[in-house]
């Protein structure tokens, strides 16, 4: 059968609904670690043994996404006093708009916001947001060189040290690639609501999966890679889930 049902598995209850716990985890990591369509979830899916239409995939995506990537950055350990602040242009049905991401310097993403414009009210905006959900204030904030950066940091954090330089702000212009793989994917995305739902759930769960692999040895990265699916079995509910493959 389609539409959801998952052959092999026990139901697993997942934010009060009873669902195929591994199942949907799994498709849930598929559709957000990888460059994939929900389509193409559904077909690697089924290579395991796993019967699960797209639009159920698209489904649990949509409804569980943003739950794992909330329970992932509760985990993480709180943001260093180093921030780096970028923003990117999308465009969205013909029209440009921009994502302003942070970047700790270890590399976490701290959030996302998808605004119309880049100017001083929309830096002042996203310095304000992005207070309020890590709840605390950096020592020194890195940039580029868009002015709406200093007049937004001089009414909202005037206290904090500012750096504009180009060459400084590699770690979240860097940050931007992945997000950039997934639009071409996805062949761009369909309304400012859409990528700010997708990419703040995408913004959660991709880097958890993404350590500094080029900082470590092989066997370090595999054991690294071990303790964070171990971590997503637990936020997902999926650990001690039976599965067919």
């Amino acid at each position: 059968m389609l539409g959801g049902v998952v052959r092999g598995q026990r139901a697993a209850v997942v934010q009060g609904a009873p669902v195929p716990g591994r199942g949907l985890a799994h498709c849930v990591w598929l559709y957000h670690r990888f460059p994939l369509s929900h389509r193409e979830v559904e077909e690697l899916m089924l290579e395991r043994g796993v019967i699960v239409s797209y639009e159920t995939a698209r489904r649990w995506c949509a409804k569980f996404g943003q739950a794992y990537a909330n329970a992932l950055r509760r985990r993480q350990s709180r943001p260093g006093d180093r921030w780096h602040l970028d923003e990117v242009y999308l465009k969205i049905n013909g029209e440009r708009k921009y994502l302003w991401r942070p970047v700790a310097a270890d590399g976490n993403v701290l959030d996302i916001l998808v605004q119309n414009r880049r100017d001083k009210a929309a830096a002042r905006r996203f310095f304000r947001r992005l207070m309020k959900k890590t709840g605390t204030v950096p020592r020194v904030v890195v940039t580029d060189k868009l002015r709406s950066y200093g007049a937004a940091h001089r009414e909202v954090m005037p206290s904090v040290e500012h750096l504009s330089h180009k060459g400084l702000n590699n770690r979240a212009e860097n940050s931007h690639q992945s997000t950039r793989q997934r639009e071409r994917a996805m062949k761009g995305f369909r309304s400012t609501g859409g990528a700010q739902r997708f990419l703040s759930v995408f913004g959660g769960i991709s880097p958890h999966f993404r350590p500094r692999r080029h900082l470590m040895t092989a066997p370090d990265y595999r054991a690294e890679m071990t303790v964070r699916f171990t971590i997503w079995e637990h936020i997902t509910g999926a650990a001690g889930q039976t599965t067919t493959a």
